[in-house]
């Protein structure tokens, strides 16, 4: 059964929140290398709000990862 809106971004949320952590970065490095507000990202880790592909991109390649790594949350 495909997940609902609010369990997508709380995986995908706690996905980038693991990788940051296995990176050793805190949230304001990745949020800075990722050029986003550290509170969006925070927002995004959080489960809070739903984010675009972009800003995965955007994460992902400030974790030298591909987008791949945190969609596979959904796996």
């Amino acid at each position: 059964m495909p997940h609902n809106k609010d369990t997508v971004a709380k995986l995908i949320g706690m996905r980038i929140r693991q990788l940051r952590m296995d990176s050793h970065l805190t949230l304001e490095t990745l949020a800075f290398n990722a050029d986003m507000d550290y509170t969006q990202l925070s927002r995004i880790e959080l489960g809070k709000i739903n984010t675009s592909i972009f800003q995965i991109h955007k994460i992902a390649s400030a974790l030298e990862i591909s987008s791949s790594d945190i969609l596979n949350a959904l796996d």
